[in-house]
This record gives C-alpha cells, structure tokens and sequence, in this order.
C-alpha cells in the first residue's frame, strides 16, 4: 500500500509539471491538432524524431530451448521485452529468469500454474501469485510490480490483496494455435501501432521466429521496442 501511495504522489507531480509546461508553451493547441490529424487520418502522429514505440510480451515460459534461442535474437536486436512466466517453469530454470534480467528485459508474474481467475477463484489465485512472487524475488533479488493474469482474466479486487499492475494487450496473433511463421507475422504487422502491447509466446519455434521477423521488420518501419513499463506509465 506504501508503495502505491508513492506511486501516486510521483505520477501525481508528473501531472502537475505537464499541466504546467502545457500552460506556459500552449502545448494544449498542438495536442488537438495531433488528435484531429490522427483521428482525420488513422495514422499516428510521433515525435519530431518519427519515433514510435511497441511492446513485446511474452507468456508461459521459460521454455529450456526455445527462450534461449529468444533471448539470444533480442540481445542481437539490442532489443527489450517483457516476459510473463509461471512460477512452476522459473523453479525449473532459474538461469533464464536471470538471463532476462541481465539482458534488461522485465519478468512478470503469470501465477504459478498457469489458473484462470473465475475456474479456481480468488483465493487460489492470490495464493498461485504470491507463490510466483516469492520465487522470482529469490531468483533476482527485487520485487515483481507487473502481472498478466492467464486468458486475461482479472478482477479490481484483486488489486486490494496485492501490489501489482495488471498487464493486458492490444495485438494478440494467436501465436500459440498456429504453425505458421509467416501468419503470426502478418497478424501483428497489420495491427502494429504506437503505444500497442503485443502478446506472444515464447514456447513454440513459430513463435520465436515470427518474434524475431516482426523485430526486424518494425525496427525498419521506425518503431522502438520498450517494456510494458514505459508505455503503461506514459
């Protein structure tokens, strides 16, 4: 609770400096002439550099082969992500949630076992996430602020029981049900937008390949890859 009334106070400052800069260079009649451009012609008005920024996520894992093979093309990429893993697959391979930390990607909690809020109920699942809490905080050393709750299923409830931001989506190819590289790929880069969230997998070879190809490909469209930090606290 502490901690989110820190939160509030930073962000609430943040607001108060925006306000003010607004005022004293009249941004207010810029921002409604990027809402009316953007709304006029479907595209998203960036920054004076042409930056737009995306999120990579990924669920499930760790998986022994096909991470690794991941973590090994967003290193290459100079890349970051975030990566939602069940408690059950960190306990069996620690060294991958280090890996991610070292590279700089974020770890989140995706419960212990992979439970649906409404099939096992609320206190199951605050029991599978606070499990999940306690063995990423021994494997790196820091407390876990973000959540994906499995099938996107959550409650406002829960957010009274635990500390946590839930993370949820904007771009989901349902990598998980197809074979196809080249259908994921499509799937994301036609919905690729500034500020999406893009949900993937990273227990499946289709998978790891179509991640690296839409890396590839945004980057040279002139996207930025972040993690979920940054656009959730924009």
């Amino acid at each position: 609770m502490k901690k989110r009334i820190r939160r509030a106070g930073q962000r609430l400052w943040i607001y108060v400096l925006i306000i003010g800069l607004l005022f004293l260079f009249r941004t207010d009649i810029h921002y409604m002439l990027k809402e009316a451009i953007e709304t006029v012609t479907g595209y998203a008005v960036t920054g004076e550099d042409g930056t737009k920024i995306i999120a990579l996520t990924f669920d499930d894992g760790p998986h022994p082969i096909y991470t690794p093979e991941l973590l090994a093309g967003l290193k290459e990429r100079g890349v970051t992500a975030t990566f939602f893993v069940t408690g059950a697959n960190a306990t069996l391979y620690p060294e991958l949630i280090e890996q991610m930390q070292e590279d700089g990607h974020i770890v989140g909690n995706h419960t212990y076992h992979h439970v649906q809020l409404s099939s096992v109920g609320e206190d199951i699942f605050l029991q599978e996430l606070k499990e999940t809490n306690r063995v990423l905080e021994e494997i790196l050393g820091k407390e876990i602020e973000y959540v994906r709750p499995p099938f996107g299923d959550w409650s406002k409830s829960i957010e009274q029981e635990i500390d946590m931001f839930p993370v949820l989506w904007d771009i989901d190819p349902l990598d998980w049900c197809s074979g196809s590289t080249a259908q994921i790929v499509k799937r994301v880069l036609d919905k690729a937008e500034d500020h999406a969230i893009i949900l993937m997998h990273d227990e499946y070879a289709t998978s790891v390949e179509a991640a690296l190809q839409i890396v590839d490909e945004l980057l040279e469209d002139g996207y930025e890859f972040v993690t979920v930090e940054r656009i959730l606290l924009q």
